[in-house]
Parts: C-alpha cells; sequence; structure tokens
C-alpha cells in the first residue's frame, strides 16, 4: 500500500471529477484544479483537493483526534476480517467486467477499507470522498492508486455522470440519487452496516449509540427503485479489547461529538483490563438498475 508523495492530484484520477459550482471538466495547474469558467481549487501538499463550495469547514466533519484514533485502531488489526470481506466482493465484482475502473468510496475516512479493495483489484483506481480535511490528508496516502477529495457524500457530488463502476459505503450516510447517477449503467454498490448487536457490550459502560433494528430495512426502502439487492452477508467478531483499545474505538466514532475525550478515556479505565466486544456486520451488494419512468415522463419502451 504504498502512498505517492506529490503534491498534485493524481492525473488519473483528474478525468472523474467535476467542477462544485458548474459541473464543467477540471483542468491541473501547479497547486490547483480549474474549470473553463475560472472556479478554482487548491491541492493540499498532502494531494486531496477540496471541492466542497465555500470554506467554512462542516459541523459534522471528523475532528483531528477522531481520525487518528480512527487511524490507531484500525492498525491493530480488529476489522482486518471486514476489510477482507469487502475486498473479496469488489473482486468478485470486478471480475464481472475486462475493463479498468474506479472505486468510489463515500465518507472513506483514512481510507483504510478503500486499500484493501485495490489491492485485490488491480485494474482498479479509487476515490475517496470525505467531509474532514483531517481524513481526507490520510485518505490520499492510503494507496499509490488512490486521491481524496473533501466532499459531502450525502450531497451532489462533483464526480461526472456514469464514470465510477464501483461505490463503496463502510457506515457511511450515502446519497442514492447521486450514487445512481455516477455509477456506470452496469455498476454496483457495496454497503457495508453494523446491526444491532454491534458493540453492544460498550453501549452503557461507554455512551455508545445503539443500533437501530430495523437500519437495513431502511437502506433497502432507500435504495429501491434504482438499486437492486445481490448478495448479502453477515461477519461477527469477538474482539478482546484493551482499555486502549475501548477507549479509541470511542474516540473514533460520533461518541466523540458528544462526550469530552477525557470522559471516554475516564470511562474506558474502569473496565476490565481485557473486554470482550462483538462487532456485527452486514454486507451487502447492490446493482444499479433504470428506475421506470414516472407517469407523464412519456411512453414506456418496450
Amino acid at each position: 500500500m504504498s502512498a505517492p508523495t506529490s503534491s498534485r492530484f493524481p492525473s488519473h484520477l483528474l478525468s472523474l471529477l467535476c467542477c462544485p459550482i458548474c459541473q464543467s471538466a477540471l483542468r491541473q495547474e501547479p497547486s490547483a484544479l480549474r474549470c473553463a469558467a475560472r472556479h478554482a481549487f487548491d491541492v493540499a501538499r498532502q494531494g486531496y483537493v477540496h471541492l466542497l463550495p465555500g470554506r467554512r469547514p462542516p459541523g459534522n466533519a471528523d475532528t483531528q483526534s477522531m481520525v487518528a484514533a480512527r487511524q490507531a485502531f484500525l492498525a491493530r488489526g480488529h476489522y482486518a476480517p471486514l476489510a477482507r470481506l469487502l475486498a473479496e466482493h469488489a473482486a468478485r465484482l470486478d471480475a464481472t467486467e475486462g475493463t479498468e475502473r474506479c472505486v468510489l468510496e463515500v465518507g472513506a475516512g483514512t481510507g483504510y477499507h478503500l486499500a484493501h479493495v485495490l489491492d485485490r483489484c488491480p485494474g482498479q483506481a479509487g476515490l475517496a470522498v470525505d467531509l474532514s480535511r483531517f481524513a481526507a490528508r490520510r485518505a490520499a496516502r492510503a494507496h499509490v492508486r488512490a486521491g481524496a477529495i473533501i466532499a459531502d457524500g450525502e450531497r451532489a457530488l462533483p464526480v461526472r455522470s456514469q464514470s465510477v463502476a464501483l461505490a463503496l459505503s463502510v457506515f457511511a450516510p450515502r446519497n442514492a440519487r447521486e450514487l445512481h447517477r455516477v455509477l456506470r449503467p452496469q455498476g454496483a454498490l457495496l454497503v457495508a452496516t453494523p446491526t444491532e448487536r454491534h458493540l453492544r457490550q460498550l453501549i452503557a459502560p461507554m455512551g455508545l449509540l445503539s443500533v437501530d433494528t430495523h437500519k437495513e430495512e431502511r437502506l433497502h426502502a432507500r435504495l429501491r427503485p434504482t438499486f437492486e439487492p445481490g448478495t448479502r452477508e453477515s461477519l461477527e467478531l469477538d474482539m478482546a479489547l484493551t482499555r486502549e483499545e475501548v477507549f479509541l474505538l470511542a474516540a473514533m466514532g460520533p461518541s466523540a461529538f458528544h462526550v469530552p475525550a477525557e470522559e471516554l478515556r475516564r470511562r474506558a479505565d474502569a473496565l476490565p483490563a481485557r473486554t470482550t466486544v462483538t462487532a456485527s456486520f452486514t454486507v451487502a451488494t447492490y446493482h444499479r438498475v433504470e428506475p421506470p419512468p414516472a407517469p407523464g415522463d412519456g411512453p414506456q419502451r418496450r
């Protein structure tokens, strides 16, 4: 997973992007991307580019400490089985197409899962999308074939229509309409979601948010009628976590927005030296389909 050292945005990914203001193509300049209408977007020295209109940082973007906690926890390997499972599904989807493809991950964080997918799919390039500049810094260097942009995965994506073969969403919000737009006609969506059993042993002692028992049903409802369900696989792990690992796990998630790090540390220190924690996931594939035309849109094709 060697990483690029150039501060320029990866040239092999530039054709995927469009201006978030006027949707025209972007071209590379020495330290920025610019469209024909002269809208310019600086490329950071780490190689990522800020394509979110406006300069005010989003209030729901992961903080520097949250991203550092995620990097440290993922480095311990506890979520490696999930990354391998996602890569296996991506490789099976990749085998259905013989041309070079691009994987787009929304809410990519540090690019950990995207890098595993790219390792299994050598013909693919990867584009990481995240709201956090701290996450984008790491994702831009997560893999030699990856690049990163700051954009909102729940809103309009600065990505050309029908330019992506596989979209990846791991515990992240997603905009079904936008993902349908950017995916190629035969494209697929790979989604990992937590089940109601996920981290259940830590909900009370660490004050973590519980998972909605109807989460998967709501996901299906939001994706229809533009996506057709494909494969579905469950993965459950029993992790023996130290107090430090429990703290990192809590500090990298949404709890860190409303519980100070000092309090999360105090709660983790009150636990036994090792705590068995259940990680429970569902990995599902969805295939892009054209929705039926709405009434009044003209005659349907036979």
